[in-house]
């Protein structure tokens, strides 16, 4: 016990130990941390596009709503190969759980983000209601995606450049 009387766990403080510095970096900057931003924003307009067609049923949402969606799937695919690049070479990484939880979250957010963007392909005219479903799915998966994301940058530090205080 430490002189406030609680016991570190001896697991935790090993997985606290690990280093987790970015491998897939340019200057310093993981590049899965910069790329994600474009698929959170593409899934939440594919939303946005399909939401707007199911109020005004103007065929340029159709239109921008497959284009979202698979600028959507494609950067997701960039993102998910440096994300995936990062848990596979940084043990670190590998050694947290919220590491496996965002990864698993992202892939089920990629293959929901694929099947929208093929449906999308298939028949322009499946935005109502099954495009609509998918999007909704897509917008829920993300937020699953990006709490573990963000619990891994907030609360173990994966990802962040840390200067030395003078």
């Amino acid at each position: 016990m430490d002189e406030t009387g609680d016991k570190k766990n001896p697991v935790t403080a090993a997985v606290g130990e690990q280093d987790i510095t970015s491998a897939v970096a340019i200057a310093g900057h993981p590049l899965h941390a910069m790329s994600v931003h474009f698929p959170i924003a593409l899934v939440m307009a594919t939303l946005g596009a399909d939401i707007f067609y199911w109020w005004s049923a103007d065929p340029f949402w159709i239109r921008a709503g497959l284009w979202s969606a698979g600028f959507a799937f494609a950067s997701g695919v960039v993102a998910g190969v440096a994300g995936t690049a990062e848990l596979l070479l940084v043990s670190g990484i590998r050694a947290r759980v919220a590491s496996w939880t965002h990864a698993i979250a992202a892939m089920m957010l990629l293959s929901v983000a694929g099947a929208n963007w093929g449906l999308r392909l298939a028949d322009e005219t499946a935005v109502l209601p099954h495009g609509l479903m998918l999007s909704g799915l897509a917008a829920v998966l993300t937020g699953l995606a990006g709490w573990h994301g963000g619990k891994l940058i907030f609360h173990h530090g994966v990802g962040l450049m840390v200067s030395a205080k003078d």
